[in-house]
Formats: structure tokens, C-alpha cells, sequence
């Protein structure tokens, strides 16, 4: 009987403690007994699976007889909406929970969904220098295939599970951005199924202005089938060079000393607080001193953040060699910095040596299971931020985050924005160097309100001719929204075009005030 008295024990103090702190408050603080007994088995399968899939797709060439019959089937889904007479708006049926975005959009319940089951890579054409792939293909089995065979993309977004269509539809950003761009700056054609069920293939040449309203747009000029994407040689190693920064001044004159010189591959900082922050600077070599070498992808080792941060405390540079995918994928493993809230303990090395192969649980999965009380609660008291600023702003815009969020650690990403003519471009007709602020985590000013403070935040951006990325919460209203957005081109060609019947506004698809 005394173990049974002691279980019953336990249970009842458990039960107690529920009742002091708040059931909340235990499901969302203690949400890492779920995820570590569920989630992350969950998360392995999922992985092992889909990595089997696509191998064995590519090596037997089906994927491009297999993809031919899914672009059909789609326009025979649209031409069976238009027959039934059109009567809601379409959107991939593909469903929410499997985006990493953690908006979670309700109009999947009411429009009529086109199911798009595309996650293959279909060829790698290494004389013109060009991937073509299918809209669910990822970034983790994109870098597994290409960096196999000797290329990489030119910018290669940071977590596995990014898919290509997210990435065109939405937007992507590395830490060579400074030299390529956005992810869609290194796209050369899109191919695309329209309201009308046809399908269209748009470049810089063939249907040009097609080929510049679609990124952005997030679903709402067509479905995307298919997309080819540059693909550059790849070297074995990155040559990483750490360097801690002190003082908010000298911070920003370093980052962009650093984003401007085209020498550096790699552009990246992380900012500890307003005063400290680790700049990192990396290029490409296909040699690397053993004594130097850091496999920072294997299991056991710290999460890349806080390896960074390191560098803080002994205030000296370093340089390190990393394995090229693992470089890529270096934020993968913790989710930049977001898996701490999870599962708090996560970076402690028992941790790491007996679990940490199965890190990090799918964001899909997390959000599957989240519930409605996990979701309004990281609503309200979370932030999951990326705003685009140019660099001349960047000391305000710093300032302005820490006045009104005070999040840390914050991304800081430079990249070069072309002038163009889609919703996203200088205010000049020059291209101009820019920087993604990313802000994840909880706040920690006082007077933090989820929508007050991020409208703040978006006037800013705004006002410094800056955007906010779409797959975050968005609060601007229909006139703010268009005054940070270029939507000449984009409104006209959904006229041309017959969206406005087929498909809603990207305003009212993605922003909170809007949705219903």
C-alpha cells in the first residue's frame, strides 16, 4: 500500500499545484512532457518517411510523368469549380496546421479547396544551372539532393521544413541575401494554374508581369505547379568568423560594413541586448584546419545560439569550419531560439546526448496540438516577428523594437532588394541594401499588448518605407496595408486575370483584422 499512498500523494500535490498557478499556465509551461513523449517520435517518423519518399522518386525519374498528371488533375478540379458555378473563393487544400506559419487561417472550413499533393523535385539541369521543383518540396530535401551532387541554392532559407511554394508565394531570406537577394530573386520561371484552369508558364521574358505580382501574393493570382530556381556550385565547408560587437552604434556600423563587402558569402547577426551582439561573417572553401572544425549539426552539440553567444563572454573573434548543409540548417535544430520555450532544458547536454537526435519537433505538429487555449495564450504574450527595414534605419529600428516589445535574441539578416515593379521594392528606382529584424520570443517590456505594440511597430516600418513578411500576425488595416505594399500591378493583373471571383484579396487573406 505505501507506494499506492505515495502515487496518490503526488497526484494530489500535482493537483494542487494546477490550482495555484492556473491551468493555463501549466499548458503552456509544461508543454514539454507532451512534446517530449509524443511530438518528437512523432517528428521522426514524419522526417524518415518523407525522406525515403523523395529518394526514391527522384532515382526512379517518376516524378516528372507523376507531376504532368498532378498539374492535370488540378485544372480538371478548377474546371469542375467553375461548373458547379463558382459560388466561394478556392485556396490549396493542403491543411493549415502543415504551414509553419503560426497563423491559423479558418477560410480552409469555407472555401473550396483544391487539393495539391506536390512535394517533388523534378529535375536538376546543371548546364543551364537551374532546379525545377514542385511547390511542397522543402528546403532540408532540396539541400540533402543538391549538396550531394556538388550545388546549393544562392539562398537557401534556414529551417527543413520551408517549402519552395511558401517561399515564392510568401518570401525567404539567408544570410547571402546581401549578394542574391530574396528567395524569389534566384527564381526564373513559375508555372502556374489560373482561375480559368489553364496553365501558364511566366519568366522575365514570357508573361513578365505574371512573373513579378506573384511573390507576395500568398495563393491569390493562382496555384503554383511547378517553379525553377538558379542553383550555384557548393563547396564543402563555410569558414565562419564570430565577432562580438559592444554598443548599439557600433553594432550597426560593423553589421553594415560587413553586409556591404561582397567578399563575405555569409551576413548574419544576433543581438543579446540593445548594447551586445556576435556578427557573423562566412564564405565558402572547399579546405579546412582540423584544429578549426565545428560540426555544429550533430545531435549533442550546444544550439547554435547560444555556441554564438559564447563568443560574448570571452569577448574575443573566432573562426570555425562548418559543414556546408549544417551551416545552412545551423537555427534547425533549436528553431532559432523559439525551442527554449518548449522545452526549457533542451540545450543541457544529458539532453542532447540522449534525445537531441530527435530535435526539434515538426512546427506543423506543434501546431496541430497547440489548442485553443496554447494559441490565444502565445498570441497575447509571444512574439514571432520579421520586419524589413532599410539598413540607413537600422539603429531606429533596433531602438524602436526594444522600446516597444523588448525581444532578445534578435535576427539580423541583410539583403539586397532590386528595384521592380511587384508588391515588394525600394521606394527609389535603385536597388538598396536592407535588413530582417527577427523578433521571436516572449517580451519583456511591461506595457506589452500583442496588437497595440505590433502596430507600432508596423507605423514604423512603414514610415521607414520597410515591410512586414505575411506569414506573421498582421494588423494593419486595408489602407495601411497597401500604403507598405506595392498593389498597382498586383490589382491589375487579378482584374486581367478573373482572381477577383477566384480568389480572395491577399489583405483579406492574411491579416487579423480581416479574417473571420
Amino acid at each position: 500500500m505505501d507506494p499506492l499512498l505515495y502515487l496518490a500523494g503526488l497526484v494530489v500535490m500535482f493537483l494542487l499545484w494546477i490550482r495555484v498557478k492556473g491551468l493555463d499556465y501549466v499548458i503552456v509551461h509544461q508543454r514539454w512532457i507532451f512534446v517530449c513523449l509524443f511530438l518528437l517520435p512523432l517528428s521522426v517518423i514524419f522526417d524518415v518517411y518523407y525522406y525515403v519518399r523523395a529518394w526514391l522518386i527522384f532515382k526512379m525519374c517518376s516524378a516528372p510523368k507523376l507531376h504532368d498528371q498532378r498539374v492535370r488533375d488540378i485544372q480538371r478540379q478548377v474546371r469542375e469549380w467553375r461548373k458547379e458555378g463558382s459560388k466561394t473563393y478556392m485556396c490549396t487544400g493542403r491543411p493549415g496546421w502543415l504551414t509553419v506559419s503560426l497563423r491559423v487561417g479558418k477560410y480552409k472550413k469555407t472555401h473550396k479547396n483544391i487539393m495539391i499533393n506536390m512535394m517533388d523535385i523534378l529535375e536538376v539541369d546543371t548546364q543551364r544551372q537551374v532546379v525545377r521543383v514542385e511547390p511542397l518540396a522543402n528546403m532540408g530535401q532540396v539541400t540533402a539532393l543538391l549538396n550531394s551532387i556538388g550545388w546549393t541554392l544562392p539562398v537557401l532559407p534556414e529551417l527543413d521544413d520551408l517549402t519552395v511554394g511558401g517561399l515564392v508565394m510568401g518570401t525567404g531570406i539567408e544570410s547571402s541575401s546581401h549578394i542574391y537577394g530574396l528567395f524569389q530573386h534566384i527564381c526564373v520561371a513559375y508555372e502556374l494554374v489560373l482561375a480559368d484552369g489553364s496553365l501558364v508558364r511566366c519568366t522575365e521574358e514570357e508573361n513578365s508581369d505574371l512573373f513579378h505580382a506573384v511573390p507576395w501574393s500568398c495563393g491569390t493570382l493562382g496555384f503554383l505547379v511547378a517553379a525553377e530556381i538558379k542553383i550555384v556550385p557548393a563547396k564543402s565547408w563555410v569558414k565562419l568568423r564570430y565577432e562580438p560587437v559592444r554598443g548599439l552604434e557600433n553594432i550597426c556600423k560593423r553589421f553594415t560594413e560587413a553586409s556591404e563587402n561582397k567578399h563575405n558569402t555569409f551576413v548574419e547577426g544576433i543581438q543579446y541586448s540593445l548594447d551586445s551582439a556576435v556578427i557573423m561573417t562566412g564564405t565558402m572553401t572547399d579546405h579546412a584546419e582540423p584544429d578549426k572544425i565545428n560540426r555544429i549539426g550533430q545531435h549533442f552539440q550546444p544550439w547554435f545560439f547560444k555556441h554564438v553567444e559564447s563568443y560574448l563572454g570571452s569577448d574575443q573573434t573566432g573562426v570555425e569550419y562548418v559543414p556546408l548543409r549544417q551551416y545552412y540548417h545551423r537555427h534547425t535544430r533549436s528553431i532559432f531560439w523559439e525551442l527554449q520555450d518548449i522545452i526549457p532544458f533542451g540545450n543541457n547536454p544529458v539532453f542532447r546526448w540522449i534525445f537531441g537526435w530527435m530535435v526539434p519537433p515538426k512546427i506543423s505538429l506543434l501546431k496541430l496540438t497547440q489548442g485553443e487555449t496554447i494559441r490565444r495564450l502565445y498570441e497575447q504574450h509571444h512574439v514571432v516577428q520579421d520586419m524589413l527595414v532599410p539598413m540607413k534605419n537600422l539603429q531606429a529600428a533596433i531602438t524602436r523594437f526594444h522600446e516597444d516589445i523588448e525581444v532578445y535574441p534578435l535576427w539580423l539578416c541583410p539583403f539586397l532588394l532590386p528595384a521592380g515593379r511587384g508588391m515588394v521594392h525600394p521606394k527609389g528606382q535603385e536597388e538598396e541594401l536592407y535588413v530582417d529584424i527577427g523578433a521571436y520570443g516572449e517580451p519583456k517590456v511591461k506595457h506589452f499588448e500583442a496588437k497595440a505594440s505590433t502596430r507600432q511597430l508596423e507605423k514604423f516600418v512603414r514610415d521607414s518605407h520597410g515591410f512586414q513578411m505575411l506569414y506573421a500576425d498582421v494588423y494593419m488595416d486595408r489602407e495601411e496595408f497597401w500604403e507598405m505594399f506595392d498593389g498597382q500591378l498586383y490589382h491589375r493583373l487579378r482584374e486581367e486575370l478573373g482572381c477577383k471571383e477566384a480568389f480572395p484579396e491577399v489583405y483579406d487573406k492574411i491579416c487579423k483584422s480581416a479574417r473571420h
